[in-house]
């Protein structure tokens, strides 16, 4: 497990490492915590599991800051050095998927709608943004730009939420991300997703899932598929990794920000490769 060292990450080398949801391109983007663990931890290969840029949101108001920058400049670093990445658009970055049948690489990075990844024990994961499993989002695009916009609402909440606690000397907690574990339908509809996910899986012959999507990290065994996504970077600040030994990990890394006035070592849940 990695451990902060004056507020800031020590170097990590992983085999593989998995990140979506960031949302490049609006205001909750974590992209200043992305910046610093890519920084800060080296990959033989790194998958962009959907909705790295935040296409929606660029329509309706230009944002973009430093930070953003700079999670941009990492990995194409990263892919001149010579780790293999691949991307796989999710729906908020769909304007990528035109370009999906023609299989392109750009600057060392490789477009594909689904992957295939095997561990270094042979274990097999479907990897794939998982949208298509999101019936809001599949069969009524108008209701799901609704259900972001009252996302946007929340996540607006839980900016002037913590810039309270971080005066009050507390560490970062996702409020937004609470009142969703709350709502059933929420919880709900989460378990509904999970399972069509993993069956998508099993149909495939494969050992396990790997995805994002829905802003909830987790690592569980669903009959026998391992599903893991890998959550976001815009609640629960987290990415999913593989060690050199196969064995998988999902990495929190909400408290490792200098900005905050209570550090704390990188909480981790881990699952052994077989």
């Amino acid at each position: 497990m990695n451990v902060i060292l004056n507020d800031r990450l020590t170097s990590a080398s992983y085999r593989t490492v998995f990140v979506s949801d960031v949302h490049l391109g609006t205001r909750d983007c974590r992209a200043d915590l992305l910046a610093e663990f890519l920084r800060n931890m080296t990959c033989q290969r790194l998958y962009l599991v959907g909705d790295i840029i935040d296409g929606w949101k660029l329509k309706r108001s230009w944002f973009w800051n430093s930070h953003h920058d700079d999670v941009l400049n990492l990995i194409l670093r990263m892919a001149r050095s010579g780790t293999e990445i691949i991307y796989i658009p999710g729906n908020h970055d769909e304007m990528f998927r035109r370009w999906l049948p023609h299989e392109l690489e750009v600057a060392g990075i490789r477009l594909r709608n689904q992957a295939e990844h095997v561990t270094a024990t042979g274990r097999k994961f479907l990897v794939l943004h998982g949208d298509e499993f999101d019936s809001v989002v599949r069969y009524a695009p108008f209701l799901a730009m609704l259900g972001d916009r009252a996302y946007t609402l929340a996540l607006i909440v839980n900016r002037w939420f913590n810039l309270v606690r971080r005066r009050l000397g507390l560490p970062y907690r996702s409020l937004s991300q609470w009142l969703k574990r709350q709502v059933k339908s929420a919880v709900m509809a989460i378990d509904r997703f999970e399972t069509a996910v993993a069956d998508e899986a099993r149909r495939r012959g494969m050992d396990g899932v790997i995805c994002g999507h829905i802003h909830h990290a987790v690592i569980k065994d669903l009959g026998g598929v391992l599903y893991m996504n890998d959550g976001d970077w815009v609640e629960s600040c987290s990415a999913l990794v593989e060690h050199h030994d196969g064995s998988m990990e999902l990495l929190d890394v909400t408290d490792v920000c200098n900005r905050f006035p209570v550090a704390a070592p990188l909480a981790s849940r881990s699952f052994a490769g077989a």
